[in-house]
């Protein structure tokens, strides 16, 4: 009885190990139920999106920063670009390189869950633009990485990241013939928390 018990317990304890381990495409079930709705929304102009760990681990690492100083701010700390690209991401030569340069990066704060936040960007030009693909420059995009970090002693409470940007190709030197090459270093997502 007791060595059954104990197979019982060890498979339970894995399953819940793994089901809250982060994985390529975030660091916990929020920000995986997040992928989820960019990847399956039926406004999603991309084929295929692929999760990639440097992404997640890069998206985490804002989110705590942006958890840090109580801030929801695309460069803290650098540009969006700037951050991948010192996580070891290889982005295409013709994305920015100054300090506002963002061509991947979506944030937010004071969203609790990844089907509020997914409706507060979608409701966003610019995010919805970014994450749906609807640009032919963003299109192209196909790798994503998602964070959700929430610190009750910071003024927002939850903070969101996604990376979703291009993967890496052998000849990323050249653009594609885009019309434009958008910019969105001054949106935001932010819901204000009521005192608690």
């Amino acid at each position: 009885m007791s060595r059954l018990f104990f197979i019982s317990f060890m498979l339970v304890f894995s399953a819940l190990a793994f089901a809250n381990a982060p994985s390529h495409c975030g660091n916990n079930a929020q920000a995986l139920a997040l992928v989820k709705l960019i990847q399956q929304d039926n406004a999603q102009k991309r084929i295929n999106i692929r999760c990639n760990k440097i992404l997640s681990e890069a998206a985490e690492a804002k989110a705590n920063k942006m958890a840090e100083f109580g801030l929801v701010a695309h460069n803290l700390g650098g540009s969006p670009n700037a951050r991948l690209e010192a996580a070891n991401y290889k982005l295409p030569e013709y994305y920015g390189r100054d300090f506002n340069s963002n061509q991947v990066e979506a944030i937010a704060g004071g969203y609790s869950d990844a089907a509020e936040v997914w409706e507060a960007f979608k409701n966003s030009k610019a995010h919805r633009t970014h994450l749906l693909g609807d640009l032919d420059f963003y299109n192209e995009q196909d790798e994503i990485g998602v964070a959700f970090v929430k610190k009750w002693q910071s003024p927002h409470v939850e903070y969101w990241v996604v990376y979703l940007t291009k993967g890496y190709q052998k000849d990323q030197s050249t653009a594609t013939d885009f019309t434009e090459i958008p910019n969105k270093s001054l949106f935001i997502l932010k819901q204000e928390k009521a005192n608690k």
